[in-house]
C-alpha cells in the first residue's frame, strides 16, 4: 500500500516513503546552514560603569568547531566548562582595540556564556570618556577559515559605525584611533 502526503499548492503529491527521507535528511543538512563563517561583535560605552563593553557572537557550531580543531579533538562547548573558557581565551588573544600610538588596549574578559546558537564572549575597558573613533584587530576564526568575515559595530554618540574583517585585513579605524 503507498501512502501519498499532498504536496500544499503544488496540485500533486509525494510517496510517504520519499516525505520521510527528507524528514530525515533535514538534520544532517542543518549543519551546513550554520556554518555562517561570520562572527558580530558589538563596542558599546556604559555611562554608568564608566566601561567600553566589548561582546563578541559566534555560532555556536562554528565554536565547537574551533575548539576542536585548536584546542583538542575531543572538546565539548556545549557540556564543558573548560573548553568554552578555552574558546573565550582563543577569542581574547585575536580581538585586540588601539590606543593612537599603536599599543594594545588591556581588555579584561569578563566571561561567554552559550545562548540558544550563539557563544557569546564578554570583554571590557574602563575609560574616562567614551573614545570618538576606533582602531581593532579581529582575527578570532580568520586563522582557521579564509572566508570567516568579523564584523565590529561600534555604538558611540548616537551613531553606529562598522569595521569588517574579511581577507587580509589586519587592523582597522573608524577614523584617527584613541
Amino acid at each position: 500500500m503507498s501512502v501519498v502526503l499532498p504536496v500544499e499548492g503544488a496540485g500533486r503529491t509525494l510517496p510517504m516513503a520519499t516525505v520521510l527521507l527528507l524528514l530525515l535528511m533535514a538534520p544532517f543538512a542543518m549543519p551546513q546552514a550554520h556554518q555562517q563563517k561570520a562572527a558580530l561583535t558589538q563596542i558599546q560605552y556604559n555611562e554608568r560603569s564608566g566601561m567600553l563593553e566589548i561582546m563578541h557572537r559566534f555560532y555556536l557550531h562554528d565554536a565547537e568547531h574551533a575548539v576542536r580543531r585548536l584546542i583538542d579533538p575531543d572538546a565539548d562547548v556545549i557540556h564543558d566548562h573548560e573548553s568554552r573558557r578555552q574558546f573565550a581565551e582563543y577569542v581574547t588573544e585575536r580581538f585586540a582595540l588601539y590606543r593612537r600610538n599603536g599599543s594594545a588596549l588591556p581588555l579584561s574578559l569578563v566571561g561567554q556564556e552559550l545562548d540558544g546558537q550563539f557563544f557569546w564572549v564578554y570583554q571590557e575597558l574602563a575609560v574616562d570618556t567614551p573614545p570618538k573613533t576606533v582602531t581593532a584587530r579581529h582575527d578570532a576564526l580568520r586563522d582557521l577559515w579564509s572566508d570567516q568575515t568579523n564584523t565590529v559595530n561600534i555604538h558611540l554618540d548616537g551613531s553606529i559605525q562598522t569595521l569588517t574583517f574579511s581577507g587580509n585585513d589586519r587592523r582597522l579605524t573608524t577614523g584617527p584611533s584613541l
